[in-house]
């Protein structure tokens, strides 16, 4: 552990939702930390397997990880899984998310479930299963992708997104208060505006300009720069910071 370039060495991750985008780069930075990598998704197994294959291509650990983070008991097999393969979780990087558009007054119950589901107690669920093994070693990270809508509310047409957004971060202080004694931190990235394929493919009818007029440093943000972020609340070096919520961007939210 204590290799200043790999500071994860020993160090067992899992980051839900981490085909592509966003998940795909916290599994590349936190296996370049050091850190043996479990990759998670629903469908896109072809996706996981190339990350996977980039991962090991670079002298990393990794498997995927094949399941719906939105059901506890595929939560269970895939955890088991992870165990049997890489060791004890170590990391816990909740991501998975899934993002309809539905105005308020059209979301049915099912709808609502669904993003409940995947996007809140997926988080819950992982918390539940990985946590004994963490308490063993006294030792584990938590850490929930939110998003700016968490805050601001904003997000034309996904009030069950914006609830979930919210939801993660209270979570991540509950986690801390109950476990902070036992060497465990739950902590929350809220990523602004992101330029991944996914987030801008939707808002192609947006002015660019007029996005970055809300942002401070006058870009777009990295799906690196929210990796990074990741990774140092995964690190020793983040041992004090719990309970707490990183913004990743670009001062477009203050508080």
């Amino acid at each position: 552990m204590n290799d200043t370039s790999r500071p994860l060495a020993g160090r067992v991750a899992l980051v839900t939702g981490s085909g592509r985008n966003v998940g795909a780069a916290i599994a590349m930075h936190l296996s370049r930390a050091g850190a043996a990598v479990a990759v998670n998704g629903h469908r896109d197994t072809e996706a996981l397997q190339r990350i996977e294959d980039r991962l090991r291509e670079r002298g990393g650990q990794a498997c995927v990880a094949i399941g719906n983070v939105g059901k506890s008991a595929e939560v269970d097999r895939m955890v088991r899984h992870i165990e049997e393969t890489l060791g004890s979780i170590d990391i816990v990087v909740s991501n998975a998310a899934i993002r309809p558009m539905h105005a308020l007054l059209d979301i049915t119950d099912e709808d609502w479930n669904r993003v409940i589901a995947t996007n809140l107690s997926a988080s819950f669920f992982l918390a539940r299963r990985t946590l004994p093994g963490m308490l063993r070693n006294k030792w584990g990270r938590f850490i929930h992708i939110s998003g700016l809508d968490g805050f601001t509310g904003h997000m034309p047409l996904r009030a069950h997104n914006v609830a979930c957004k919210a939801g993660v971060v209270a979570l991540a202080k509950a986690i801390a208060r109950e476990f902070g004694g036992q060497g465990i931190t739950a902590n929350t990235v809220a990523p602004g505006a992101i330029d991944t394929e996914r987030d801008w493919s939707q808002y192609a009818h947006f002015d660019i300009d007029e996005v970055l007029k809300d942002i401070p440093v006058s870009r777009l943000g990295t799906v690196d720069d929210v990796a990074q972020a990741c990774v140092y609340l995964s690190t020793d070096a983040a041992s004090f910071v719990s309970g707490q919520t990183i913004h990743v961007n670009g001062g477009q939210y203050m508080f």
